[in-house]
């Protein structure tokens, strides 16, 4: 239930900020990393490692999420507009689509887990030395956070790539009094 409840805030957010034409600012890269923090301090209450896979299970949820978050982050168009120069997304079906189904898939696992394949996943579980319900848990949440921070990177990314050059003052001459 814990990773449902971080997974369904994750993609409130990702949604209600994302979808339509959106201008890229500090303050909306700042409210992911946010929402971040605020979820693991919730949400995570330890790093399950009693069992012989269970950081290598976590660390396989860091890296499907930033995979995802890459594969989001792509359909993310960035667009600046001269006369402003502000950046601009825009979230579309795709990106919506993306999230989603990366959500929706997690819904199904632990639906799945608890009603369709119980015994299946304990008898892998133990084969695979994975020591419970909250390794699973926090791979699903680490899953959702990586994919989050890295479509914030790649925001990041963008807003860096499409930030119109600021022109610098030339340095003063220097004038030698010495010299005559």
């Amino acid at each position: 239930m814990t990773a449902l409840i971080a997974n369904g805030t994750i993609l409130i957010v990702i949604l209600a900020t994302d979808i339509g034409r959106r201008r890229v600012t500090v303050t909306r890269i700042v409210r992911s990393v946010v929402v971040v923090a605020v979820v693991v301090a919730i949400f995570v209450d330890s790093v399950p490692t009693r069992g012989d896979n269970d950081l290598s299970l976590q660390l396989v949820g860091v890296g499907t999420g930033a995979i995802c978050g890459l594969a989001a982050g792509a359909l993310l168009p960035a667009h600046s507009y001269p006369a402003s120069g502000r950046l601009y997304t825009v979230g579309g079906i795709g990106y919506a689509l993306v999230w989603i189904v990366v959500s929706g898939g997690r819904v199904v696992f632990v639906y799945g887990a608890e009603h369709w394949f119980t015994a299946d996943l304990t008898k892998f579980s133990i084969d695979y030395g994975i020591s419970g319900q909250d390794t699973y848990a926090n791979a699903f949440v680490f899953m959702s956070l990586a994919m989050l921070l890295t479509r914030t990177t790649v925001l990041l990314g963008k807003m860096r790539k499409r930030r119109p050059p600021t022109r610098r003052a030339p340095f003063p001459a220097t004038s030698d009094a010495r010299a005559g």
